[in-house]
C-alpha cells in the first residue's frame, strides 16, 4: 500500500492533525511521478449526500473499521478512512429521484439509507444495492441496534431488528414499519392505544435493554417516552424540553444510554428514555452552567462509545465526559484550531478521539481525509484543568463484555476484584438496565492484598429473575412468560473522570432460553435388552407396518384407507422403550445441560404419536383431573388457525384448566385429558396392539423453561394377545345358553324323576339297561372261562 503523509500540524499535546492519502485500486489508473499514483475514477450512478447541514459519523459497534460519514459526500469505509475515498452513490437503476439521505444505520453487515423516503440497503461484503420490501408509505428514519457478543439469537434478533417510521408525522395516524431480516422486508408494526396518543412522532426504538419498544412523542416543545410492555405500558417517561429536532444517538453496548443533542441542546439519559435531563458543563475549575444553551455553545458534532461522550462545537472547543452510571458534566479542553464544516467527531477506543475531515482534491475525484487523534487521558493530565487522580488501581471482573443466560428458575453468579490506590476508599455500585425482568443482589469483603500492601475487595454478584426473588411487587417485574434481556454494570460511584483506562464491566443477559438445554426420555428398560427386538436389525433398515384401522395421517382418530410402511430411525430414536401394555404407563423425562443430567421433570407435557397411531388413551379424564375449565387436546390445538404444523402445542399456546383465570367452561367433563406430568397422575393406557410406537414430548408447562424443549423418542408394547377372527358374539352367545340350560337341567331332572311321568321315563329305561347288565355279565363271565382254558383248548 502507497501512502502519502503530509506534514502533521500540531493542535496541542494529545492532538495531532495527519492528512492520509492512500488512493483505491482501480480498474482505470495513471501514474504521474510527484503523486503516489494518479487515478482516474468516476463516480456511477447518483452521488449521495445528506440533508442536514451537520455532518454525522455513524461507526460500526462491533466492526471497528466499518463507517460511515454524513454530510454534503457520503463516504462508506471499510479499513477506518485509512483511504482515499469516492463519494458514495447509488446505481441510476434504483432511479431514487432525489438522491438525499435522511437517516442511515448500519445493521450487522448492511448499511441502510433512506434516500428520497424510501428505504435501500447496500450490502457492502457483496456489493450489492436492493430496495426494501414492505413499506407502502413515505418514511423518512431508521432505528436500530447491533450486538456485539455472540452468535446467541437473542443477540442476532438485536441486530436484526429495524424500524422505520416517518419523523414528525402525527402519531395517531402515523404508519410504523418493522423489519427482523435487518431491513430487507418489512411489516407494518401496531402500536397498542397508538390512535389515542396525542402528538407528533419524533422516533421509535427497540430498546433491548429494557426489553421493551419505546416511541418519542412530541407535543407543544413537550417529549416524552411511551412503551409497550408491562409494567411502562400503563404510563409515560417523564417528560423534558425538545427544542428543535434532537438527533437520538443510541450508545453501543445495550446499556440503555441515549444521547439526545441540537445545536443548542444535549440531553441524556441512563434508563432508556424513562428519564431525560441536561448535561452540564464544566468550564474551570469553579464555572458550571446546568446546560449547552446556558454555557452559550453550538454543537456541531456529537460521538459516543459504551463509556464516553465527546462534542465538537463551532467555536473551535472540544468537550468529552464519562457515561458512568452516574451523570458527570462535559469538561472543556483548552480551544484548539479543529472545527470545519465537514469535520465530524469518531472514538477509535477507549480514551482516543478522531476529528474526520474530508478534503477534496482539484484533481482527483477521490477524496482525502484528515484526520486528527486526541488522547484524551493524556490531555486531562493538563494541569490546567485540574483533575483529580483516579483513585483506583483495578477494576476487574471476568464477566466483562461477555453475555449470558439465565433461563426460568435459573441464577447466575459473578464476581469481580476492586484495588483502590492507597489510603483511597472506593464506592462500587452494581445496576442492571431492566430491574423489571434482573434482581441482583451483591456482596463485598476483603480478599487480601496486594504485593503493596494495598486492599483487595472482592465482589460476589447473585442474579436471578426479578420474579422470583420475591422482594418486588407484581406490578414492578414484567410477565414472567416472556423472554426479556438486561445489562449488568459494575461501576466505581466515586470515580473520577481521569479513570479512562477505568471502563465499567458490563455483560450482557438474555432472561430467556438456555440454548444448551435439552430433554431425553428415561430408557432404563429396552426391548433389545429383553431380547425382544435386535438392535443390529433395528439399524439394517428396519421397518415395520402400521395397520389401517390403527392410524390416521390427519391425527384425527379415523382410519386410513391403507397400510403404513415405517422405517424406523435407529441413529434417532435407538432401541425402543419396553412397555407391557395392559399397566398405565408415563414416560420419565429428564433434563439435562451440556451433557450433564440435571432433574427428571415433573411439569407438564404432551405426547403424539407421530404417525398418528391413535391406538393409546388417558387414564383420566377432564372431570377426574379435577379441571376448572374445558382443557385443552390436540384437535383443538391443530384446529386453531394460529398454529402451524401438527406439532404445534408448546409453551406459548398452552392453557392449564387448573388455572383460574381459565374462563373456557367445561362442557365435556367426560374428555380425556391428553396433558401428562404437573399436579395430576395422568397415565397412558394402550390398546390390545404390539407394535412400535414413535412418540413426539414437548414441555408445555409455561413456567418451567423459556425454550421450546421437545424431543422425539419410541416405545416398545408387548404383551397383548391377537384379537379373535371370530366376532366375540358367536362365540359368546352360545356359551351362555349352554351354561344356563346345564343349571337348569341339574334343577329339572332330580325334580321330574319324582313325578308319575318320571317315574315311567324311569322304568322305560331300567329295563334296557338290566338287559344291558345281564349281556356285560354274560360278557364277563366268558372272558374269565376264556381266560382259565388251556391254551390249545
Amino acid at each position: 500500500m502507497n501512502v502519502s503523509v503530509r506534514t502533521p500540524r500540531r493542535s496541542r499535546r494529545g492532538a495531532c492533525c495527519v492528512r492520509l492519502r492512500v488512493p483505491r485500486e482501480t480498474s482505470n489508473h495513471t501514474v504521474r511521478t510527484g503523486k503516489v499514483f494518479h487515478i482516474s475514477q468516476q463516480i456511477q450512478g447518483d452521488q449521495l449526500y445528506f440533508s442536514s447541514t451537520r455532518a454525522h459519523l455513524i461507526k460500526h459497534p462491533c466492526k471497528k473499521n466499518i463507517a460511515l460519514y454524513l454530510g454534503r459526500q457520503i463516504f462508506f469505509t471499510r479499513d477506518n478512512f485509512k483511504s482515499s475515498l469516492l463519494p458514495l452513490s447509488i446505481p441510476a437503476s434504483m432511479k431514487v429521484g432525489t438522491p438525499e439521505v435522511t437517516s442511515a444505520h448500519i445493521a450487522d453487515s448492511v448499511l441502510l439509507l433512506v434516500v428520497n423516503q424510501k428505504i435501500y440497503i447496500y450490502d457492502y461484503e457483496a456489493n450489492s444495492w436492493n430496495a426494501s420490501i414492505g413499506i407502502e408509505h413515505p418514511v423518512s428514519h431508521v432505528s436500530g441496534d447491533n450486538c456485539c457478543y455472540s452468535g446467541h439469537p437473542f443477540c442476532v434478533d438485536i441486530s436484526n431488528s429495524v424500524f422505520a417510521y416517518l419523523h414528525g408525522d402525527q402519531i395517531s395516524q402515523t404508519n410504523v414499519y418493522f423489519s427482523d431480516t435487518q431491513g430487507y422486508r418489512f411489516q407494518k408494526f401496531a402500536y397498542e392505544r397508538q390512535a389515542e396518543l396525542v402528538g407528533s412522532l419524533g422516533g421509535i426504538f427497540y430498546f433491548h435493554s429494557l426489553s421493551q419498544v419505546g416511541v418519542l412523542l412530541i407535543d407543544q416543545g413537550k417529549a416524552r417516552f411511551g412503551y409497550s410492555e408491562h409494567p411502562l405500558n400503563s404510563s409515560f417517561g417523564l417528560p423534558f424540553d425538545y427544542n428543535g429536532t434532537l438527533d437520538i444517538l443510541i450508545t453501543p453496548g445495550q446499556k440503555g444510554i441515549l444521547i439526545f443533542w441540537f445545536e443548542k441542546s444535549l440531553l441524556v439519559s441512563r434508563n432508556s428514555g424513562q428519564l431525560v435531563y441536561p448535561v452540564h458543563v464544566k468550564e474551570g475549575p469553579n464555572t458550571l452552567y446546568s446546560s449547552i444553551s446556558e454555557a452559550n455553545i453550538t454543537i456541531h458534532s456529537v460521538a459516543a462509545n459504551q463509556y464516553e461522550l465527546a462534542v465538537l462545537t463551532q467555536e473551535n472547543n472540544l468537550y468529552y465526559c464519562s457515561l458512568g452510571i452516574l451523570s458527570s458534566s462535559l469538561i472543556k479542553f483548552a480551544g484548539q484550531n479543529l472545527w470545519s464544516q465537514e469535520a465530524a467527531l469518531m472514538f477509535t477506543d477507549v480514551g482516543r478521539v478522531e476529528i474526520l475531515t474530508p478534503l477534496p482534491d482539484s484533481v482527483f475525484p477521490a477524496f482525502d481525509f484528515q484526520k486528527c487523534p486526541v488522547n484524551i487521558q493524556a490531555v486531562l493530565m493538563d494541569p490546567q484543568l485540574q483533575v483529580d487522580v483516579c483513585k483506583a488501581e483495578l477494576l476487574q471482573g471476568e464477566f466483562d463484555n461477555k453475555m449470558y443466560t439465565i433461563d426460568m428458575n435459573s441464577k447466575l453468579e459473578l464476581t469481580a476484584l476492586m484495588i483502590p490506590r492507597p489510603g483511597m476508599s472506593l464506592v462500587p455500585l452494581v445496576m442492571v438496565s431492566n430491574p423489571h425482568s434482573l434482581g441482583l443482589q451483591a456482596i463485598i469483603y476483603e480478599d487480601g492484598y496486594t504485593y503493596d500492601g494495598n486492599t483487595k475487595h472482592r465482589l460476589n454478584i447473585s442474579l436471578r429473575q426479578q420474579h422470583h426473588w420475591g422482594r418486588a411487587d407484581p406490578n414492578f417485574t414484567s410477565s414472567i412468560k416472556r423472554p426479556t434481556g438486561s445489562t449488568i454494570t459494575l461501576d466505581i460511584a466515586n470515580k473520577e473522570i481521569s479513570c479512562v483506562d477505568l471502563k465499567p464491566l458490563t455483560a450482557l443477559i438474555s432472561v430467556g432460553c438456555d440454548q444448551e438445554k435439552k430433554i431425553v426420555i428415561q430408557n432404563e428398560i429396552s426391548a433389545c435388552h429383553k431380547g425382544i427386538l435386535d438392535p443390529v436389525g433395528l439399524q439394517d433398515n428396519y421397518s415395520y407396518v402400521i395397520e389401517k384401522e390403527a392410524y390416521d395421517p390427519n391425527f384425527q382418530g379415523q382410519k386410513a384407507s391403507e397400510d403404513l410402511v415405517v422405517d424406523y430411525q435407529y441413529q434417532k430414536l435407538g432401541c425402543p422403550h419396553l412397555v407391557y401394555y395392559n399397566t398405565p404407563w408415563k414416560p420419565v423425562v429428564e433434563l439435562w445441560r451440556e451433557g450433564k443430567f440435571q432433574e427428571v421433570i415433573k411439569a407438564e407435557f404432551v405426547l403424539l404419536e407421530v404417525h398418528g397411531l391413535f391406538t393409546y388413551t388417558y387414564s383420566l379424564t377432564a372431570q377426574t383431573a379435577l379441571c376448572r375449565a374445558q382443557p385443552q387436546n390436540w384437535t383443538t390445538i391443530m384446529e386453531n388457525p394460529g398454529n402451524k404444523g401438527p406439532f404445534a402445542w408448546n409453551r406459548e399456546n398452552y392453557v392449564s384448566c387448573h388455572d383460574p383465570d381459565n374462563d373456557a367452561p367445561l362442557r365435556w367433563p367426560n374428555v380425556p385429558y391428553q396433558i401428562l406430568g404437573g399436579p395430576t397422575a395422568n397415565k397412558v393406557i394402550f390398546d390390545q396392539r404390539n407394535g412400535i410406537y414413535v412418540f413426539y414430548v414437548s414441555i408445555v408447562d409455561p413456567y418451567y423453561s423459556y425454550c421450546h424443549l421437545e424431543t422425539t423418542f419410541s416405545v416398545y408394547v408387548y404383551g397383548a394377545f391377537p384379537l379373535s377372527i371370530i366376532p366375540a358374539t358367536v362365540t359368546i352367545i352360545p356359551l351362555m345358553v349352554a351354561m344356563l340350560l346345564s343349571v337348569w337341567l341339574a334343577y329339572a331332572v332330580p325334580k321330574l324323576l319324582h313325578t308319575e311321568k318320571g317315574l315311567r321315563f324311569k322304568g322305560f329305561w331300567i329295563h334296557p339297561c338290566r338287559r344291558c347288565r345281564k349281556a356285560c355279565a354274560c360278557f364277563r363271565g366268558r372272558c374269565r372261562v376264556h381266560q382259565g382254558s388251556p391254551a390249545w383248548s
